[in-house]
């Protein structure tokens, strides 16, 4: 088995405060996830809590989107999120994911964290596909979205 790690990290300019309510609760990724545009079929189903812990989502769309499932399991206001992200197309993984937010000269860092290990498909996957390249790039983008919407909301 082997283990992987991606991370990306930002700093956005504004309060932890202010950027924590986007990531906590799922309905409003679709204002900036970096996967809301890869399949504008994708169905979408919210489940449990509207916000923090317990507060899910179910989706499932075309080959690139394929379906899972995320689950908040931890949510400390302002200060870190942890996410039970559980693929089931195109191929079956559990990839636990954190958010934190710590304030920065400038606004707050936040930091979008993905481990797992590749096991079966996925491990014959890793050895032609990096993962840090594969997703690293749509962390980035999502960021870079995220800090938009904060600013849009602030103005």
């Amino acid at each position: 088995m082997s283990a992987f790690e991606v991370r990306r990290s930002a700093v956005i300019p504004a309060s932890p405060e202010e950027i924590f309510p986007l990531v906590n609760s799922f309905h409003e990724w679709t204002a900036w996830s970096p996967w809301e545009s890869v399949d504008p079929g994708m169905s979408r189903r919210y489940f449990g809590n509207d916000a923090g812990e317990g507060a899910g989502y179910e989706w499932s769309g075309n080959r690139r989107a394929g379906s899972g499932t995320m689950q908040i399991t931890e949510s400390v206001p302002s200060s870190s999120i942890g996410i039970r992200l559980e693929f089931t197309r195109p191929f079956k993984a559990l990839n636990p994911t954190t958010f934190t937010f710590v304030p920065a000269p400038g606004g707050t860092e936040v930091t979008w964290r993905m481990t797992g290990e590749n096991k079966g498909l996925g491990r014959v996957f890793a050895l032609f596909m990096n993962m840090d390249k594969l997703v690293g790039g749509d962390f980035e983008r999502g960021l870079k979205a995220l800090a938009s919407t904060v600013a849009a909301r602030k103005s």
